[in-house]
């Protein structure tokens, strides 16, 4: 705990099975309360894995749910078992969990209610190994979604990103995409919801284990990460009127 609050790390997993000990070995345990991972129907032996590590709650799809779809599973159970904070860390090891104390100490101690692990904040994008195709894509979605958001975020599209308890429940990501963007319209319902966000610089690894989508899907997701941009300014326009917003 932190200050009394009970923080919950969240694994949404899918074939993470060669990596996930080594990402779980580095959780800080003197804060962290309980780890949960949920295994979206993976082809591997990711939730054996995770039960020989002694990890207590671990939730397997019967049928693969999609990215979205796992974490909507993932932000359930952990409200359920009482988390004040939930921080969001693939099991990948593309992120180090060594960061956790330092983002959650901000969200505990109020002065944030969201908090990211940004790439982009330093130069750690580039050094871990990001492909500069994806960075310059990165960079570029990034400037419009400010634009039309009105946030001053330096990315929206890491996967390290903690929460208090009483943002992820003012927000309905039950109507968000069980796909990919699924990140993307978490942030602008918060941002919708008036919450100021929190970044930290985290430093990122890019190797074979290391999980990642094809250029097909990372035409789509860019596709539909200006969508749900246009989405919000629209909808604080009052020209839309989505259910995901209220």
């Amino acid at each position: 705990m932190i200050n009394h609050k009970k923080v919950v790390v969240v694994m949404p997993a899918y074939n993470a099975s060669k990596t996930l000990e080594q990402t779980y070995a580095e959780i800080p345990f003197d804060i962290v309360d309980d780890v949960v991972v949920v295994d979206d129907c993976s082809h591997d032996d990711t939730a054996e894995k995770a039960r020989s590590l002694g990890i207590q709650h671990v939730i397997r799809h019967e049928k693969n749910m999609g990215y979205g779809g796992n974490q909507k599973t993932c932000y359930d159970f952990a409200l359920t078992i009482g988390a004040d904070i939930v921080i969001m860390v693939h099991p990948d090891y593309q992120y180090t969990p060594k960061l956790i104390p330092s983002i959650c100490y901000l969200i505990a101690n109020d002065v944030f209610q969201v908090v990211l692990g940004s790439r982009i904040l330093g130069t750690g994008a580039l050094k871990g190994g990001m492909p500069k195709h994806k960075y310059i894509a990165n960079r570029i979605l990034t400037f419009i979604q400010n634009i039309l958001t009105g946030a001053k975020l330096s990315e929206y599209h890491t996967g390290y990103r903690a929460f208090s308890k009483a943002a992820v429940q003012s927000i309905n990501y039950q109507e968000n995409s069980d796909n990919f963007v699924f990140d993307n319209q978490m942030l602008s319902q918060l941002i919708f919801k008036g919450y100021e966000i929190g970044e930290v610089s985290c430093p990122t690894k890019y190797f074979d284990e290391a999980s990642s989508i094809n250029l097909k899907d990372s035409a789509v997701y860019g596709l539909g990460v200006l969508k749900v941009s246009v989405q919000h300014r629209l909808q604080k326009w009052g020209v839309l009127n989505l259910q995901r917003y209220h």
